[in-house]
């Protein structure tokens, strides 16, 4: 999306505050509450707290009051209140790299979510509320065009809400999603500081994740590891030539789907590996299930038993800490 202006023009607003001795003292900032006077009166001692002035900056100086200016250029206002005394005080005139964030890191399918660009840049009039389109887009859907609005004049902050829904089509600021989505705020910013040049473009973007964020370590709760014979009786001792299993119960602590390998290791007392085996499956949002692991111990000693919970066999990225416990064989 293109800004609605190239290298536009912007205004400077000019306010005084009355100090000791009746001094007004005019300088560029925003002073919400006031008092206006006209642009002929804005040299004068005025006494009665405070006043502002526009002043419009472009590339060229006109009769019309527009100060010409440069990217980099510094605008200094003055004071002259004796024939020995002058107060100056000073603004530079900058461009700025937009910034973009969402609110909160994620948001329900069915939810809202508040979308946040800090631009001073696009605060094209001190006196209004400016606002602006920006690009929302979803995985599994089309994007929209979302209005911004300056949260009050002259912040140079801009917000808009988005609806997001699952089964409705995506237009205005609804946009149609699905669990899992990742859904991105790009907007694009001609209003560049150097040492970009007046052409140049960048986008800047954000994300945020539709569903629930959970810590990659907790997307499976893995508890209550046991051995229990064929059975599913528990046991403490195992003989030789005996088959039992290693269970464990595994919970899908996420609202979407999560493949699963369930990796059981086992080592001897010199922590030598005597076997090595997987099962794999899918747990479905909030599932609870009890994979197994048959094993046969084939001579007497201490074993270690730890239990992994990774995405796959060939993917290593672990969905909870491993946990493990201890059995003799006799």
């Amino acid at each position: 999306m293109q800004n609605p202006v190239y290298r536009k023009m912007t205004s400077i607003l000019l306010v005084g505050i009355t100090i000791a001795g009746g001094l007004t003292i005019v300088f560029p900032g925003i002073t919400p509450d006031a008092h206006a006077v006209p642009k002929s009166q804005a040299h004068l001692n005025i006494s009665n707290d405070r006043f502002t002035d526009t002043m419009s900056l472009g590339k060229t100086g006109s009769t019309d009051g527009t100060l010409p200016a440069s990217d980099d250029d510094e605008i200094s206002v003055s004071y002259e209140f004796s024939k020995d005394e002058t107060v100056v005080t000073k603004s530079l005139i900058r461009w700025n790299i937009a910034e973009v964030e969402w609110l909160q890191a994620s948001y329900p399918a069915s939810g809202t979510g508040i979308v946040r660009v800090i631009d001073p840049d696009m605060n094209l009039n001190p006196e209004a509320v400016d606002n602006f389109e920006i690009k929302i887009r979803a995985d599994s859907s089309g994007g929209i065009s979302l209005t911004v609005t300056e949260t009050q004049k002259a912040s140079g902050i801009f917000e808009g809400t988005v609806f997001f829904t699952t089964t409705d089509k995506g237009s205005g600021s609804r946009l149609r999603v699905e669990e899992g989505d990742t859904i991105t705020a790009r907007y694009d910013d001609n209003t560049l500081p150097d040492p970009y040049n007046p052409r140049d473009q960048i986008t800047v973007s954000a994300t945020a994740l539709i569903g629930t964020i959970v810590p990659p370590l907790e997307r499976v709760l893995v508890s209550n590891l046991r051995l229990v014979d064929i059975s599913e009786n528990s046991l403490d001792v195992v003989t030789m030539d005996q088959q039992f299993h290693v269970v464990a119960d595994l919970t899908n602590e996420q609202d979407k789907d999560q493949p699963f390998a369930y990796i059981v290791k086992i080592q001897n007392e010199d922590q030598v590996t005597v076997f090595l085996a997987w099962f794999k499956g899918d747990l479905v949002p909030s599932q609870f299930f009890s994979p197994a692991v048959a094993w046969m111990p084939l001579e007497s000693g201490a074993y270690k038993i730890t239990v992994f919970v990774w995405e796959s066999v060939s993917n290593l990225t672990a969905l909870s800490p491993p946990v493990e416990t201890t059995t003799t064989v006799r």
